[in-house]
């Protein structure tokens, strides 16, 4: 793990995983799903329901990726993973309500602490990006509800592949135009992190969960707790 002032001597941009690292993918999902999984008559746990949508979107993401037959937006993946778990539970639903259930993604909101510290991040010279998953007009819907303009915003879309895919990472390194060790590539996802260490982008893990990052060769440049942390640690 590289010492603090190291990163601070070369980072000069920050690139952020959006979906559950800059939003609150599953506390936000939680909250939408319950009343809809009442009104259904289901009795199980809301944000359980949630967790097997997100391991099922993410499953059918790394196969897309892996069977190389051209990108399936992220919407569509989404889709066919929201059906897979009505399924399995049993609800009947339609066509409709899936959209619908995937479409709130794009409303999703920040994490307390992460405009505050986006904020400090700047103000302290770094230019902030977001890649993310999400389709281009997903990330665009998606711009008033974070509530915080970044100096970029690429989608996977134009690299073609989902992360962590190393063509996300380089299209990243492609459109900001910097050395892929001048980024810190910030995530909440273990997977993300190891994708673009790999790479050969600097990272930092936002371990909120509290949750042992593993006994991967690619570790982390920085662990912290959440954005605040990571601001306080770069400035």
């Amino acid at each position: 793990m590289e010492t603090t002032a190291t990163l601070k001597r070369d980072i000069k941009v920050l690139v952020f995983d959006q979906y559950g690292t800059v939003v609150d993918m599953q506390s936000g999902l939680t909250e939408i799903a319950a009343p809809f999984l009442k009104e259904k008559g289901w009795d199980g746990e809301a944000h359980r329901f949630v967790t097997w949508w997100r391991r099922t979107h993410f499953e059918n993401s790394m196969i897309d990726a892996l069977c190389d037959r051209g990108h399936t937006p992220y919407r569509e993946i989404g889709h066919r993973a929201v059906s897979h778990v009505l399924d399995r539970s049993g609800i009947a639903y339609s066509a409709d309500e899936v959209a619908w259930l995937v479409a709130e993604i794009e409303k999703l909101k920040p994490f307390q602490d992460v405009i505050e510290a986006l904020q400090k991040l700047r103000d302290g010279g770094y230019r902030l990006a977001i890649l993310s998953n999400g389709d281009r007009d997903m990330l665009e819907a998606a711009k008033p509800y974070i509530g915080f303009q970044f100096d970029a915003t690429i989608s996977v879309q134009e690299a073609g592949y989902f992360k962590p895919h190393w063509k996300t990472y380089a299209k990243a390194e492609e459109i900001l135009a910097e050395e892929r060790t001048s980024i810190l590539f910030v995530a909440n996802h273990a997977f993300d992190c190891i994708g673009a260490k790999s790479f050969g982008m600097r990272t930092a893990f936002i371990d909120r969960r509290k949750r042992p990052f593993g006994q991967e060769p690619q570790q982390p440049d920085l662990i912290v707790a959440n954005f605040k942390e990571l601001a306080d640690a770069l400035s």
